[in-house]
C-alpha cells in the first residue's frame, strides 16, 4: 500500500504505510481492554506490585493503551534501525524504514552474501530490542510504586521488547533468526543453496504457526504473519537462485536483438495492429516514426478501444509514451527488476551512441525472454553464451508469441 515518510533517522528516511494507520489504534484499543491481565503478568513475572484497579477509568485506559502501542513501536523502529546502522558500516544503503501492518522492515537496496556480514547484520536487530528491553526493565526497576501507570508502561515495554526479539529469533526465514540460519549455512554451502535450505526451514515454520494461529488459539493475526513468512521465504529464495543463476549474464545476452524486433508505425489502425498481432502472434511492438522510438503498443491498448471505432483510431493514439529503458550492458537480474517495479510486460533496449551521444534501439527483452534463459541456464547448469544463443533461437523459431 502506499506510505508516506514522517522523518528520518541517521539520514535513513522513515516511513509510515496506510495500513499502520489501520494497526496502530486496532493495537492501543487491544492493550486497553487487556489492562487488567497485563497488571496481573506484570505482577506474577516482574512483582510489579501495581493494583489491579488501578487503571479502572476507561478513558486513562484507552490513553495507556495509545501510549504503550507508540512505544512498541518505537521500539520497531529502532530493532530496524539496529540492522540497518550495521549494514550501511559494511556500504550497503538503506533505502528507507517502514512500519507497517505486520511491524517494520528496513529496505536495503541490496543483500549482503557473505555470510559474517549477514549474520552480523540480522543479530543487530534483535540486540537492540534485548537493550531496549534490558534498558525498561531497569527503568522500571527505579520507578517508585507511586506512580503506577509509568511502571506498568516500563514493564510491558520491557516484557514486549524481549518478546519481539525472541520471535525474531524464531527460524522463520526471512526474518532474523531465518538470515542467522542462511548465514550459518553459507559458511559451507554456496549462498543460493543456503537460501533455498533456509527458505524451506522457513516455509515449515510458516505452516506451523498458521496451523497454531488457528488451532491453538493463536488467532487470525498468527495465520496472517505465517502467510506472509511463506511467501517472503519463497520470493527470497527464488530472487537469490535467479541472482546466483544470473550472474555475468546482461541484457544483450539474452535480449531480442533489433534485428529481429518487429515495429509498427504510429499511423497504423487499431483494427490493422490486432490483426497484425493475431497473424504475427505478437503482444506488444515498439512504434518507430522516422527510425526514431516515440511509443510502445501492447494488446491490452488496443482492446481498450471499441469493436466499431478500431479503424478509426491510430496506434500513436493508444500507444503508451512512458517508455521504460535499459542498457544491454545492464545486468539480467536489474531488468528483471525494472519489470517488476514498472508492472510491464516488455522494455526497449536502449544503446547510446558515443560520438553523437543519441539513444538508439538495440533490442527489446521481456519476462519471457528472462525465464527462457533462467531455464535453460538451471537446465545446463552453467551459463554458456554459445549455447544461449542457439536455445535462444530455438525458442523464437517454437515459440514466436513469448512477446
Amino acid at each position: 500500500m502506499r506510505s508516506f515518510r514522517i522523518g528520518s533517522l541517521v539520514g535513513i528516511p522513515i516511513k509510515l504505510d496506510l495500513t499502520f494507520l489501520l494497526v496502530l489504534p486496532l493495537f492501543a484499543w487491544i492493550i486497553s481492554i487487556q489492562l487488567g491481565e497485563w497488571v496481573s503478568i506484570l505482577n506474577d513475572t516482574l512483582g510489579a506490585a501495581i493494583p489491579a484497579d488501578a487503571f479502572a477509568a476507561s478513558g486513562l485506559a484507552l490513553a495507556i493503551g495509545a501510549v504503550a502501542a507508540i512505544g512498541l513501536f518505537v521500539g520497531v523502529v529502532l530493532h530496524e534501525l539496529g540492522h540497518s546502522v550495521v549494514a550501511m558500516r559494511f556500504g550497503f544503503p538503506i533505502d528507507s524504514i517502514t512500519l507497517w501492518l505486520f511491524g517494520g522492515v528496513a529496505q536495503l537496496t541490496e543483500m549482503p552474501e557473505d555470510w559474517k556480514q549477514e549474520l552480523l547484520i540480522a543479530i543487530a536487530g534483535p540486540i537492540v530490542s534485548i537493550g531496549l528491553g534490558v534498558g525498561a526493565y531497569a527503568a522500571f526497576l527505579g520507578t517508585p510504586a507511586s506512580l503506577p501507570i509509568v511502571k506498568f508502561l516500563l514493564g510491558y515495554l520491557a516484557l514486549m521488547n524481549l518478546a519481539l526479539a525472541a520471535f525474531n529469533m524464531l527460524p522463520g526465514f526471512p526474518m532474523d533468526g531465518g538470515r542467522v540460519l542462511r548465514a550459518l549455512l553459507a559458511r559451507s554451502f554456496p549462498y543460493a543453496k543456503a537460501t533455498q535450505w533456509a527458505a524451506e526451514v522457513g516455509k515449515v515454520f510458516a505452516v506451523l504457526l498458521g496451523l497454531f494461529g488457528l488451532f491453538g488459539g493463536g488467532g487470525i493475526f498468527l495465520v496472517a504473519i505465517a502467510f506472509f513468512i511463506y511467501i517472503g521465504a519463497s520470493s527470497e529464495a527464488q530472487q537469490t537462485v535467479m541472482r546466483a543463476a544470473f550472474q555475468g549474464v546482461t541484457v544483450g545476452d539474452i535480449m531480442t536483438p533489433v534485428e529481429e524486433v518487429r515495429t509498427v508505425s504510429p499511423d497504423t489502425t487499431v483494427g490493422e495492429l490486432l490483426e497484425r498481432m493475431f497473424r504475427e502472434r505478437h503482444t506488444g511492438y515498439p512504434v518507430v516514426r522516422d527510425g526514431e522510438v516515440v511509443g510502445l503498443v501492447a494488446l491490452d491498448d488496443a482492446l481498450s478501444v471499441n469493436d466499431v471505432e478500431r479503424d478509426a483510431f491510430r496506434v500513436d493514439e493508444v500507444m503508451t509514451t512512458d517508455l521504460h529503458t535499459i542498457a544491454p550492458d545492464a545486468d539480467a537480474m536489474d531488468a528483471m527488476t525494472t519489470l517488476q517495479q514498472a508492472s510491464v510486460g516488455r522494455l526497449l533496449v536502449m544503446e547510446r551512441d558515443g560520438r553523437a551521444g543519441e539513444e538508439s534501439l538495440a533490442g527489446i527483452i521481456t519476462r519471457s525472454d528472462i525465464m527462457t534463459a533462467l531455464s535453460i541456464i538451471k537446465q545446463s547448469g552453467a551459463y554458456r553464451g554459445e549455447k544461449l544463443a542457439e536455445d535462444r533461437e530455438e525458442s523464437l523459431t517454437s515459440h514466436p508469441e513469448r512477446f
